[in-house]
Parts: C-alpha cells; structure tokens; sequence
C-alpha cells in the first residue's frame, strides 16, 4: 500500500470509530460532513472546483449537504476507503495528491477530541508528509507576515517561505503539515522576535 493509501484507511477506520456526529477541526463541520466531503472531491466532479474556487463554493455546499444527508455513514464510509472510482483523475494522481488530504483529514478527527496524542509516524510516512510541507507551504503560507523556516527537531529544513523578520517553527513533520494547513492544534515551537511570532502564530494559514 501507498502512504496514501495507508493514510486513507486509518481515516476510514477513525470515523468508523467515533461516529457520523463528532466533531472536527473543519469549523462546525461533523464527521458526516467531511466524509461527504471527501467524497464530493473525488467522485462528483462537477462540485469539486468549489472546494478551491470561491465562486463555485456555494454550489459544492449545497451537494455536499445533499450526499451528506441522503447517504447512509456507512455508504460514505466505504466509497472512500474504496478510494477514487476509476474514471476520476484521482485515480492516477492518489499517491501524489491524497497523502495531505487524507492525513489532514485523519489527524482533523483525531484531534477533535480531548486527550488527543500525536502519532509515531513511520520513516516512509514522515519523509512522504515531510515532503508535502515543502510542497504546499509556498500555498498555504504565501500570506505569512514574515520569513519562516519550517524545521524538523534535527534542524531539517523543509520549506523557507515569506519575507520580513525571522520566524523559525519547528517541530515533526505531520506538527508542521498540520501548522501550515492552518490547523492550532499542532505541536510546534516558535523561535524569533516576539511581535513576528505573534504575527506568524495567529497569521492566515491554509488553502
């Protein structure tokens, strides 16, 4: 199995776990919503632009309400851990786009609730999640009020975006992921003026 993959049936079997009614850290959304979600992006193609384009997001809003409310937790359930349907072009892209999502996604259940602890990642998980910090933060940070460097405990550094005084985050690579897709509930440091850090830690982050 894939990183992805993996990702995506921990995912599956999270939800399962906690119910279609529990919290997430998507705003008000439940477990239902983000599985309809989930599956929307994948299968109903039509919908999916309003996921990034505001312009279409009132249209996807209003199918994701409809599959959400019109399909049984369990159907959900298995149209994502059965992954993309075969004429979706996530099909072929699974291993390269899926990784982020899915593990966002899993840790946005997990960490809902109280008492959550952060996974021991695999060597082939984190250097996969280490890679999608590189590739998204220049997305996902290009608003940051600073210059930050996204560093690993070691001193790695993943990605170096934005310009101003010097922030440094450090922390694992799934803390840092779940950082720059703007997500509070990560276990991060912050190392740098305090007025810049200020400005980094409360700063828009995310698509």
């Amino acid at each position: 199995m894939t990183v992805a993959q993996r990702e995506r049936a921990a995912l599956v079997t999270t939800m399962r776990g906690v119910g279609p009614e529990q919290p997430t850290l998507c705003g008000d959304w439940t477990t239902r919503d983000l599985a309809a979600h989930l599956v929307i992006r994948e299968r109903r193609l039509d919908a999916a632009p309003g996921i990034m384009v505001p312009k279409f997001a009132g249209y996807t809003q209003r199918v994701q309400d409809q599959v959400a409310a019109e399909n049984d937790w369990n159907v959900l359930l298995d149209q994502i851990a059965s992954g993309p349907p075969l004429l979706s072009p996530f099909k072929v892209l699974d291993p390269f786009v899926n990784v982020a999502e899915m593990f966002i996604h899993h840790e946005d259940v997990r960490r809902a609730k109280d008492g959550w602890e952060p996974r021991l990642l695999d060597a082939e998980t984190a250097a996969s999640v280490a890679k999608q910090v590189g590739l998204m933060s220049r997305m996902t940070m290009r608003k940051t009020p600073a210059r930050v460097s996204l560093n690993t405990p070691d001193g790695k550094n993943l990605a170096t975006v934005g310009s101003g005084a010097a922030v440094t985050v450090t922390g694992d690579p799934g803390e840092l992921l779940m950082f720059i897709s703007g997500r509070d509930q990560a276990l991060v440091t912050f190392t740098g003026d305090d007025a810049a850090v200020s400005a980094v830690r409360d700063g828009e982050r995310g698509l």
